[in-house]
């Protein structure tokens, strides 16, 4: 299942036997997560009719699913996609219609709506850290690696913005628990189609034993320890990016700019993300991805500081714009960085801490920065949530020893014989 082609591109990554029929299945079950926060919210919001049982409950729901993604990539590592992702998958979804039904049936206890909501996040797939062990499976190749995951990511971010889209068509013409039903459709169908796929027999089952081994980088300390780095990162990222949402929106209020502002700042973090992800793809680099690693959170974490001294909405946009084209860029480096440092049946595990790492720095940023706001000045704010992602850029990157898998992105190496580049930084 690998492919070397003499000019990597985005197109020769979608050329690769089986690459276009996986991922977009894998796409299919991913947009899936970008529909459901707001379907689930927008349910138990009128199932209740309270807003904190609603806040309650899709609190639950996050943190069941983030804290819990560790464990479950272990699983599709130990057991392979097949055996692991499907159950996982199908029982996502029954929680989903079991959720969607009890919103619909009027008095349900909040006791059994808050139960079903944590049982249903922690059955959650890890579909994005598995097409990711995929895709490194398939594509040896460093260059072309590096062109999937950007891909991958730019992708994802569009999801996450065409998933709300979805869900406000369908609330426009049927109740909200039909929008929760078709994350759980969209879960069950792209996960069967992705398992099934040639593909999918990547990463292979890793074995308990084979699992539990010491490697010779000093075993689980030297995993951990290679998976520091681009683990802060995402988790410095997902501070950041989470506090800016709170941020325009505080910056509009001030100025009395109107709420649709912050929708087209917003609007302009996630565009300046998509080409940043795409121009990340295309470039051939000559340093190893730990060494821009650092080099883009800090990126991001000055052009944020930049942001808060905007006088106005037309220097505040294109300042928000700049710090965007480092936000994909520095989380599929990290999603590569940590690859590298997989050892052995450990590759699906080592994406699922990059992506528990970025959610849960959402989720720390926005409450942190909530308190910020209401006891600092604005730009003071800006300043503090750049800063976060500046700090993560300090943190040193570590090798594993014995893994063989080349940091540079021009080089490449077979997949059982890897070895990340040794000091800074190398790609994720």
């Amino acid at each position: 299942m690998s492919t070397l082609t003499p000019r990597p591109s985005y197109a020769a990554v979608l050329r690769v036997p089986h690459a276009r029929r996986t991922f977009a299945a894998a796409l299919v079950g991913r947009l899936s997560y970008g529909t459901v926060s707001l379907a689930l919210m927008l349910s138990l919001t009128r199932s209740t009719g309270s807003y904190a049982v609603a806040g309650l409950v899709m609190a639950l729901f996050g943190a069941t699913s983030v804290f819990l993604s560790p464990y479950r990539a272990s699983l599709v590592d130990r057991h392979g996609p097949r055996r692991a992702l499907l159950p996982m998958a199908l029982l996502y979804a029954v929680l989903l219609c079991v959720l969607a039904a009890a919103c619909r049936r009027p008095g349900t206890p909040e006791a059994v709506l808050a139960v079903t909501a944590a049982f249903a996040g922690a059955c959650t797939p890890p579909l994005g850290p598995t097409m990711r062990a995929v895709w490194a499976d398939m594509l040896p190749e460093r260059a072309l690696l590096q062109r999937a995951y950007s891909l991958d990511g730019v992708a994802e971010e569009l999801l996450f913005v065409s998933g709300p889209l979805l869900v406000g068509g369908i609330v426009a013409v049927a109740p909200p628990t039909v929008g929760v039903v078709l994350s759980a459709v969209l879960v069950a169908v792209g996960t069967l189609a992705f398992v099934t796929s040639p593909a999918a027999t990547a990463p292979h089952p890793a074995g308990r034993e084979k699992d539990a081994a010491p490697t010779s980088g000093g075993g689980a300390t030297g995993q951990l320890r290679a998976l520091l780095q681009p683990v802060v990162v995402a988790a410095g990222v997902g501070v950041s990016v989470s506090a800016v949402d709170l941020l325009v929106v505080a910056y509009a209020g001030e100025r009395g700019l109107g709420d649709g502002t912050a929708a087209w700042v917003l609007a302009a973090l996630s565009v300046g993300s998509a080409v940043g992800g795409l121009v990340n793809g295309a470039v051939a680099w000559s340093s190893s991805t730990r060494a821009r690693l650092p080099f883009f959170a800090a990126g991001l974490g000055l052009c944020l500081a930049a942001a808060g001294l905007a006088p106005g909405l037309g220097t505040l946009v294109p300042a928000v714009m700049c710090a965007g084209l480092f936000v994909a860029p520095a989380l599929t480096t990290a999603y590569l960085a940590a690859d590298e440092s997989a050892a052995p049946g450990f590759r699906v595990r080592a994406g699922a801490w990059c992506n528990t790492a970025v959610n849960a720095g959402g989720s720390a940023g926005a409450a942190a920065v909530g308190l910020l706001v209401e006891r600092l000045p604005l730009p003071v704010c800006f300043a503090v949530s750049g800063a976060v992602a500046a700090a993560a850029a300090l943190v040193p990157g570590y090798r594993r020893r014995g893994s063989a898998r080349s940091g540079g992105a021009d080089q490449s190496s077979s997949a059982s014989s890897e070895l990340p580049s040794s000091s800074s930084s190398s790609e994720s």
